[in-house]
């Protein structure tokens, strides 16, 4: 009974202080830091949003939880109270009338709710008249708790506090008794063990880590859910696509989904890559370009020194083949027809006059004369043009013909240099294969005119068409051709502003392009392949 001395300097009932010294800090929990470089997106959503989130709920459910504890060991005191409210009466009664029966009844009715574990029944004197449960008290109380048990009684004040009775704590509860007159006759202990508040407030605190895990485990996997749905499924397509263009699929293109965010960081990466692609087909550009170009001066600086040398072969040349042409024409005049000697003087002449046409040639090659540049009706030129070979044409037993469609609109050209060109690519096709059919047309574009001539012979092996325009350069036999054809052909159509193309045709042979600008203006493009 040690335990009354302290309820004297309590005027209301007294809180659980074993409870409130028993409270503990709520766990450190560990912070969101660590190396961020690495960590994958769920990661650091668990760390710097789920971590934190399950910090505030612990704090909040252990203030949550401190509050329901106070709750529940509030309403056990007050069941206990509740049943010494009950007994009070009946047990008030029985002293009065000083029936022990009655007392121990009483006392037994109290003890018939679990949350009782003993009862006492105390006179105005701090002496024990009753009790029942529990272990009983040991000795008789001393002069000090007697007093203050006397008092409560007197006083009429209730009052409530965990002590010890024998080996067990308990919360005790205290109730003054009166009579009929109601006047103080005693005092009511009612005990509980305090084994019962500490259950209690064990299963509140199961409830609430089960109820915290569980909140946090939701809390996680619903984030992780959304961040999938929301980010990561998006992110992955997006880095998929990423390697994907990086193994060398560059026409590949991510196809914008997700947030807005994700979607604009595809369409930027979209748009990145056209980027790459378009300055990429511009520097294949300006290469090829730049290749081309360098082939055409290459090929005008050859032909410059081809042209100052075939020049002067033609000068140096031209006098003395006059000679010999000369004499060998006098020698003829004594001699009859059918000799010996006039037959061996025709074939020089032949041969000086043959030597003529080569020097003629190279002359042409060599100087570039101005264009005499007026409208032509180019039907009539590639008639002229046909006219000029078909002799020759049936020598080798070709064919020719014109193909162009009819009404061809006029050109602005020099028709004499034109019909030239004509001339030598026809004869270059009839000359191709024995047989042979050649066609002559023509196509009118927006921009220029187009000659057309093709035929129908074995064609141009590849590794010799760049080739084709180099000065005597030539596919014939020794003695057939000066190779200077097509570099005439190229001369010209060059001084037009023009360019000759030549490719395989439709039907195996060789198909030439002789394109003629709208305005002819001086510029150089002849194109083999």
């Amino acid at each position: 009974m040690c335990y009354l001395r302290h309820l004297m300097s309590e005027t209301q009932e007294p809180h659980d202080r074993e409870a409130q010294s028993r409270t503990r800090d709520p766990a450190g929990s560990s912070g969101g830091g660590g190396r961020r470089s690495g960590l994958g997106l769920r990661w650091i959503l668990l760390i710097y949003v789920v971590l934190p989130l399950a910090g505030v709920m612990a704090v909040a459910g252990y203030l949550i939880l401190q509050t329901w504890e106070r709750n529940v060991e509030q309403r056990m005191q007050s069941d206990l109270e509740m049943v010494a409210r009950a007994v009070r009466l009946p047990l008030s009664h029985a002293m009065e009338r000083e029936r022990e029966g009655g007392i121990e009844q009483a006392l037994q009715a109290a003890l018939s709710t679990d949350s009782v574990y003993s009862a006492y029944a105390f006179d105005m004197e701090g002496e024990r008249i009753a009790s029942a449960g529990g272990p009983a008290f040991s000795g008789e109380l001393g002069t000090e708790d007697r007093d203050m048990v006397s008092e409560l009684a007197a006083e009429g004040r209730r009052a409530g506090e965990f002590g010890e009775i024998g080996d067990r704590r308990v919360y005790s509860y205290f109730l003054p008794l009166s009579d009929s007159r109601n006047r103080a006759s005693g005092l009511l202990q009612l005990t509980r063990r305090e084994q019962d508040f500490r259950d209690d407030r064990a299963r509140a605190r199961r409830v609430g880590i089960i109820g915290f895990v569980t909140a946090t485990l939701v809390m996680a996997l619903l984030v992780l859910v959304g961040q999938y749905g929301a980010m990561e499924r998006h992110f992955r397509n997006l880095i998929a696509g990423m390697r994907r263009v990086a193994g060398g699929d560059a026409g590949h293109r991510l196809v914008p989904a997700g947030p807005a965010e994700i979607a604009s960081i595809s369409e930027s990466f979209n748009e990145m890559l056209d980027s790459i692609q378009n300055a990429e087909r511009e520097i294949e550009r300006n290469r090829l370009a730049r290749i081309a170009m360098e082939q055409r001066l290459r090929m005008q600086e050859k032909l410059a020194a081809v042209g100052q040398l075939a020049a002067g072969v033609a000068h140096e040349l031209g006098t003395p083949l006059g000679t010999v042409s000369g004499a060998a024409q006098r020698g003829l005049r004594g001699l009859p027809g059918d000799s010996p000697q006039a037959a061996t003087l025709e074939k020089i002449r032949h041969e000086v006059h043959r030597m003529e046409v080569i020097i003629r040639q190279l002359l042409d090659f060599s100087h570039s004369r101005e264009l005499r540049i007026r409208t032509v009706r180019p039907e009539k030129l590639a008639a002229s043009a046909v006219s000029a070979v078909r002799e020759e044409a049936g020598r080798h037993g070709a064919e020719l013909e014109i193909a162009g469609p009819g009404d061809p609109p006029e050109i602005q050209a020099d028709p004499i240099a034109l019909e030239q060109v004509l001339v030598n690519l026809l004869r270059n096709a009839v000359q191709s294969s024995p047989g042979v059919r050649v066609s002559l047309g023509w196509e009118a574009g927006g921009d220029g005119f187009t000659f057309i001539i093709e035929d129908d012979g074995p064609g141009i092996p590849d590794d010799i068409r760049p080739r084709l325009f180099e000065p005597f350069f030539t596919t014939k036999n020794v003695g057939s051709g000066t190779g200077l054809g097509l570099a005439v052909v190229h001369g010209i159509i060059d001084d037009h502003g023009g360019h000759v193309r030549i490719r395989a045709g439709e039907s195996g042979g060789t198909r030439v392009e002789v394109f003629l600008p709208r305005e002819p203006a001086p510029t150089t493009g002849s194109d083999p392949s």
